[in-house]
């Protein structure tokens, strides 16, 4: 996906400078250089937020306005009546100067970098050169035994090893030989050296084993490992080492799922009209919110710590950019961040080739139809045809031949003995 992986080009140099830097100060580790690195994307990723936030805090004040509208035309599934009310409620979102699609904007920009920072942290040693020079020499005598695809896609058959990118049908070539040998986790790899095909480098599995581990091991972790695997063999292996290790795995999925549904806390929610039901989709998104932190905890268990780590940091970085945002919300004043969005937009429209006479006009005219609606836009058919109809018959009561002149006349001196009436 050309999008996705431009924008992983871009980060992973930027975790590759993290990692680098770490290590000329004599720290290897991809923990800690993965926390670093999900700190700055999120701060990079700042002004995104800040703006789908106002928004959000717009649209939780423009809730009640739409959801009136929504009520005054419920049932009304006529032409008429679904243009008038999309009319009254784009004339909301002018008042507040605000697109309707406003939040989608930040989300389609923010959805490369989020599935572009998956595929880095899933692939360390393609964008972390000091990583990937660690299985280099490994590589290069694996890869001169002859059938080693096979023996890798046997182990990986026999063992029941599954992971992403990598199958026992991949091809195996120097890139993904190394992310084979990068996401094997020290149990496995153990195992991985013990096949008879590869004894005569026995001592440079052990080398790559203690370096790997070195730098894959965060608050006693194996980054590299599933929290279920470790859960697993501290439970084999018990006593107070072996419990501590159940505990640290098991917060993984729990900070998880605790922090992302903090987060989802701490965003501004849309207000509703008293005595109202949320609308489908108000309903689907809070729900939504609600399953996918349970989600998040459910994958953590089964991927490695690594990506429980970055969903852990990065749903921290975001409660306290929140917390910041809603404390500056909180301060502004919504009348000045109406008045500068409506400036926006009308400046936008007139890029378009749209005056300002024409913009004013066209506010007014949506404003006109908001506070004075069609009397008879909740008439049926036949309602309109019969007051047609007595309108006619009262012009035409007179006897007279209809469409003769003296018709003509009657109907002018009626229409003004109406009109004389109401004054």
């Amino acid at each position: 996906m050309p999008i996705i992986g431009w924008v992983s080009e871009i980060l992973g140099w930027m975790i590759n400078v993290i990692y680098s830097g770490l290590e000329l100060i004599g720290i290897t580790n991809i923990g800690l250089s993965i926390i670093l690195f999900t700190l700055v994307v999120y701060l990079l990723m700042t002004p995104l937020q800040i703006k789908q936030q106002k928004f959000s805090k717009l649209n939780a004040v423009m809730q009640p306005e739409i959801q009136k509208i929504q009520k005054k035309y419920n049932g009304k599934k006529d032409q008429d009546s679904m243009m008038k009310q999309n009319e009254e409620i784009s004339a909301v979102y002018q008042k507040y100067g605000v697109s309707p699609t406003g939040s989608c904007v930040q989300l389609l920009v923010q959805m490369p970098v989020l599935l572009a920072l998956y595929q880095v942290i899933y692939h360390i040693p393609g964008y972390i050169t000091g990583v990937r020079n660690v299985f280099t020499g490994l590589t290069a005598k694996i890869m001169s035994v002859d059938g080693f695809g096979s023996i890798i896609s046997q182990f990986l058959t026999d063992n029941k090893i599954t992971m992403t990118g990598i199958s026992a049908n991949t091809e195996f070539t120097k890139t993904t030989t190394i992310d084979f040998l990068y996401k094997l986790s020290p149990s496995q790899m153990e195992k991985f050296s013990q096949i008879s095909d590869f004894s005569g480098f026995s001592d440079l599995f052990d080398k790559v084993a203690q370096q790997t581990s070195h730098m894959n091991t965060f608050l006693n972790l194996n980054i590299s490992d599933t929290p279920l695997a470790i859960i697993k063999s501290g439970m084999a292996q018990g006593g107070a080492a072996g419990y501590l290790l159940v505990f640290s795995a098991a917060m993984v999925p729990i900070l998880a799922w605790l922090t992302q549904w903090m987060n989802y806390k701490l965003m501004p929610q849309p207000k509703q009209a008293p005595n109202s039901e949320p609308s489908a989709m108000e309903a689907s998104m809070k729900s939504m919110n609600t399953f996918m932190p349970i989600m998040s905890a459910v994958f953590c268990f089964s991927f490695p710590v690594g990506i429980g780590i970055y969903w852990v940091i990065g749903a921290v970085i975001r409660c306290i950019q929140q917390l910041v945002i809603n404390r500056k919300m909180e301060q502004m004043d919504m009348e000045d961040l109406v008045r500068r969005n409506q400036e926006k937009m009308k400046k936008k429209m007139e890029k378009r080739g749209v005056s300002a006479q024409q913009i004013n006009q066209q506010a007014r005219m949506n404003a006109r139809n908001i506070q004075a609606p069609d009397k008879t836009s909740g008439l049926s058919q036949e309602e309109k045809a019969a007051q047609r109809k007595k309108a006619t018959e009262y012009y035409n009561n007179a006897n007279v031949k209809p469409g003769s002149l003296a018709a003509r006349a009657n109907m002018v001196k009626q229409f003004d003995e109406k009109n004389a009436k109401k004054k």
